[in-house]
C-alpha cells in the first residue's frame, strides 16, 4: 500500500478525488462507502475517514419511508445533497440522478446533472444502467462531469425485474453484466457499483476492469465495498439480506433513549434544579 510520509494511507492523506479511488485500486487499497442525505451524519462519516459518500436515492426509503426508490425528486435529492456537501471536508461526495430525470433522454440527463453539480457543489453523479445509457453517460462525461455507473440489482428498475432477488446468476445475464461494465468504463466512467450479483462474478469484472469496482451485495473481490448507512447502524430493522453487516443497534439505543426521557418528564425527574435558570 502506498503511503505518505506520516504513514498515511492514500485514502487518508488529501482530499479524495476520483484520481485518488483509481490510484487506491493500483495499490490495493480498499475503497469505503457509505450513504449519507444530511449534515451531521455527513459530517460524522466525513470525521471518521469515510472515502467515499454516497447521497443514494435510498432516501426514499430510509428517509421518507416509500417502498422504492422511484419516488423521490431531482429537487429532493439536491437538497439532500446540499445538506451532506456543507459537512464534508475530505470524502468524495457522489450524488444519485433519480428515477425519471435521465432514462431515455439524454439532454434531459445532462440537465439533471448539471443542476445537481451546480446547485450541491457534489463531486460526481451515479446512474443505474449499462450499454441502454451509454448516449446519456456520453453527454454528460463530455460536459466534464464525473460518473459512476450502476450495474446488477438496479433499484429503480425494481417494476422491471419484479423482485429484489441476486442479479446475474445465469450466463447470458452475466455476460450482460460484463459488456456493460466494460462499455461504462469505455465512455469513462471513473468506477461502478455493483449490486446484489455472484461474488465470482463480481470479482471477475474487478480484475477485468481499470477503474474501480465498487460492490453492496457482491462479495469481497471487488475494490471497494458500500452500504447503507441506516442498515449499517441499525436505525432500520426490518431489512435484513445476506450481505448486511450492522455495526449497532441505534433503533433499540434510540427508543431507549426517549424511553428513559418520557420517563423523567412524567416523573418531573427532568428538568432538575441543575438543569433550569
Amino acid at each position: 500500500m502506498n503511503k505518505r510520509k506520516d504513514n498515511l494511507p492514500l485514502s487518508q492523506s488529501k482530499k479524495v478525488t476520483t484520481n485518488t479511488l483509481q490510484q487506491m485500486k493500483l495499490n490495493k487499497e480498499k475503497i469505503s462507502m457509505l450513504t449519507a442525505y444530511d449534515y451531521s451524519m455527513a459530517k460524522i462519516l466525513d470525521a471518521a475517514g469515510i472515502d467515499v459518500i454516497l447521497v443514494g436515492d435510498s432516501a426514499s426509503n430510509v428517509i421518507a419511508g416509500h417502498e422504492t426508490t422511484l419516488p423521490i425528486t431531482l429537487d429532493q435529492m439536491i437538497y439532500h445533497a446540499a445538506s451532506v456537501i456543507r459537512a464534508v471536508q475530505r470524502a468524495l461526495v457522489v450524488v444519485d440522478i433519480p428515477f425519471g430525470s435521465y432514462q431515455g433522454n439524454s439532454k434531459m440527463a445532462l440537465s439533471s446533472a448539471i443542476r445537481i453539480m451546480k446547485e450541491t457543489g457534489a463531486h460526481a453523479i451515479k446512474m443505474e444502467g449499462g450499454t441502454e445509457i451509454k448516449e446519456s453517460v456520453d453527454r454528460i462525461i463530455s460536459a466534464g462531469i464525473p460518473v459512476m455507473g450502476h450495474l446488477g440489482l438496479t433499484p429503480q428498475s425494481i417494476y422491471k425485474f419484479g423482485t429484489y432477488a441476486v442479479r446475474a446468476k445465469e450466463a447470458v445475464e452475466a455476460k450482460k453484466l460484463i459488456t456493460d461494465a466494460t462499455a461504462l468504463q469505455n465512455s469513462g466512467c471513473f468506477g461502478v457499483v455493483l449490486e446484489k450479483i455472484p461474488a465470482n462474478l463480481a470479482g471477475q469484472v474487478a480484475k477485468k476492469l481499470k477503474i474501480p469496482v465498487i460492490g453492496i451485495g457482491a462479495g469481497g473481490k471487488v475494490d471497494g465495498q458500500v452500504l447503507v448507512l441506516h442498515d449499517m447502524l441499525g436505525l432500520t430493522t426490518e431489512f435484513s439480506p445476506r450481505f448486511l453487516r450492522r455495526y449497532l443497534n441505534l433503533f433499540e439505543d434510540i427508543k431507549g433513549a426517549v424511553e428513559g426521557y418520557i420517563e423523567d418528564v412524567k416523573s418531573e425527574d427532568f428538568p432538575n434544579t441543575k438543569e433550569q435558570y
